[in-house]
């Protein structure tokens, strides 16, 4: 699969792309780091995330490269960039990936409907709290 391929330990990333994916882990969004406490530390089904991860050319928000599951958290800036974000979109599903898109607004008013959109993308069962 692409995903073991892109995914070797000597693929050499851009030290500027490492820079500013540091930065964006600094600088996540609120909705962001609302998810990415859920994410962190194998919580959903004992599958492990990254954030803000360097693949290519790009940076996702979050990847479980295990998975090959890439989710992405988009503010209103990407219904502007609906190109760049469909032409990203192909490239990440050609190296075997596929990516989920949530609104920032999604994660921050319905975090359980994520989770469990997320939860069936794994292939596990989340019940939303009743």
């Amino acid at each position: 699969m692409g995903v073991e391929k892109l995914m070797t330990r000597s693929t050499r990333i851009e030290p500027i792309a490492l820079q500013r994916s540091r930065n964006l882990r600094r600088e996540m969004t609120d909705a962001e780091h609302k998810l990415w406490q859920s994410l962190r530390g194998k919580q959903i089904g004992g599958f492990r995330f990254r954030r803000q991860h360097v693949l290519g050319s790009y940076i996702v928000d979050f990847v479980c490269l295990e998975a090959g599951l890439i989710i992405e958290v988009d503010g209103s800036q990407h219904s502007e960039n609906a190109d760049y974000d469909m032409a990203r979109t192909v490239w990440l599903a050609q190296q075997g990936f596929r990516v989920l898109r949530f609104w920032n607004n999604e994660v921050l008013l319905n975090l359980d409907g994520v989770l469990c959109s997320i939860g069936q993308a794994l292939g596990i069962g989340i019940q939303p709290p009743p």
